[in-house]
């Protein structure tokens, strides 16, 4: 990357000849005498790296060095003295100073050095961008909404995620746990650690058990060697246990005494172990329900529901769903590489009446199917599942028709063959200059 150096030096030939030095070198240089200037310089210019003399005329570059990454943390500094001192060089390093040299080592040591603080640079601006994809991709960013139900359940989850609390994430299926689960933890401290995520309905009790805690070779028949289990995987971040709910009464008192002291055992040993991790679980059940009927544990559940966020249900926030269904237009006409720039008002008027049981999933997957099928540069109604369009029908006085019934059942039979058109006639029973003419009478898709 091309450095903007600042140089501090109250010498102005050595401030002159050091900056035909590094300017050779490709650097952008900008020069003052006094660290007045140099604070002016700071706030006006994009300075990357500042080269500062110790003894100045209105100050110290060690404690110049404090205020600089105090106010610019992202600025790198190189301070140069004439009479070097340990105290002084020690005291600069813990300021924050890349390195303390003396002058007259300096026009065999500065360029190297330069070169190395670039390099630093230039890692953290790689860093930089990989956090902002990550955010991007795992943030709060990326939940998608602006109705008062979703707005509150983001505020919720990010007043909790830079804490240490267990979080309970409840809510129908479809409606975004485990995307807000990775939003928490990508915006706590253990941001920088694994993210593990476990679907607890997907294992038999002696299998989830395995999965969580590992085992010993011999602990069960397949049992051929030992296992990490996913709570060693999770070590210093973060374990999302989805569908909670569905976890054996027999196995939640091992959940709790993890939640309780962080320990654990293999399946099939008896020595304990610690362990270091933040748990998020999710249900679309109802908890308290499930322990009335003997299926939950109650100290399980108020440690796990240390702090509840209910997620709403889309039908719960209609408001939201233009703008979920253009995101989802735009990324799925990108992967199938479409031109369908919107999508159309009927079109959109239906999505807005359907009651989505499957919430932001369904959409999803109703968008994708939509947008395969979508042959025009508008996404129209025709491209969307056939019982939305007859339910949509169906809400209307124009339902009743026969022509409408009728238009509806030729479609449904066009979705069936997949727009054979004389497969079509046969089956409606009807001749095939018929069809043509009802296709265009009715504006049908051939």
């Amino acid at each position: 990357m091309k450095c903007r150096l600042l140089i501090v030096d109250d010498e102005e030939k050595l401030r002159g000849l050091l900056k035909r030095i590094v300017s050779l070198e490709g650097y952008e240089t900008y020069d003052v005498g006094t660290l007045g200037n140099a604070r002016k310089a700071l706030e006006t210019q994009p300075i990357d790296i500042v080269l500062c003399d110790v003894k100045l005329p209105d100050g110290n570059g060690v404690d110049f060095t404090k205020e600089i990454k105090d106010k610019y943390p992202y600025i790198e500094v190189i301070l140069l003295t004439a009479y070097g001192n340990i105290p002084d060089g020690v005291q600069a390093i813990k300021n924050g100073a890349f390195d303390y040299i003396v002058k007259g080592d300096d026009n065999n040591k500065i360029i190297p050095l330069l070169s190395l603080v670039a390099e630093r640079l230039t890692l953290k601006q790689r860093v930089n961008r990989l956090d902002q994809q990550l955010n991007s991709r795992f943030g709060f960013e990326q939940i998608i909404g602006s109705s008062p139900a979703i707005k509150n359940a983001i505020q919720l989850a990010q007043k909790v995620a830079p804490t240490e609390a267990a979080v309970l994430l409840t809510g129908e299926t479809g409606t975004g746990k485990e995307v807000f689960a990775q939003a928490i933890h990508f915006n706590s401290s253990r941001a920088g650690r694994a993210f593990v995520a476990l679907n607890c309905s997907a294992f038999s009790k002696d299998l989830l058990e395995s999965e969580l805690f590992g085992h010993k070779a011999g602990a069960f028949t397949g049992a051929n060697k030992d296992k990490k289990g996913l709570v060693e995987e999770a070590k210093g971040g973060t374990l999302f246990l989805d569908e909670i709910g569905e976890m054996s009464i027999e196995l939640q008192p091992k959940l709790l005494r993890l939640l309780e002291n962080g320990t654990y055992m293999h399946v099939g040993d008896t020595k304990e172990l610690k362990t270091d991790i933040r748990i998020i679980a999710a249900t679309n059940k109802d908890l308290q329900k499930e322990i009335a009927a003997g299926h939950f544990r109650s100290d399980l559940y108020y440690r796990i529901a240390v702090f509840n966020i209910e997620l709403p249900a889309l039908r719960e926030r209609v408001m939201d769903i233009p703008l979920l269904a253009q995101h989802y237009l735009e990324l799925y006409k990108e992967k199938t590489n479409k031109k369908i720039h919107a999508i159309s008002g009927p079109a959109m008027e239906l999505l807005k009446q359907n009651d989505w049981k499957g919430n932001v999933r369904e959409l999803k997957n109703v968008l994708e199917r939509a947008v395969i099928l979508e042959d025009g540069d508008t996404l129209n109604i025709d491209s969307l599942p056939f019982d939305m369009q007859q339910a949509g029908a169906s809400n209307t006085p124009s339902s009743f028709q026969l022509a409408n019934v009728e238009q509806m059942h030729i479609q449904k039979v066009m979705n069936y063959t997949k727009g054979n058109k004389a497969e079509a006639a046969r089956l409606l029973g009807i001749g095939l200059a018929t069809l043509y003419r009802k296709l265009e009478e009715y504006g049908l898709k051939g």
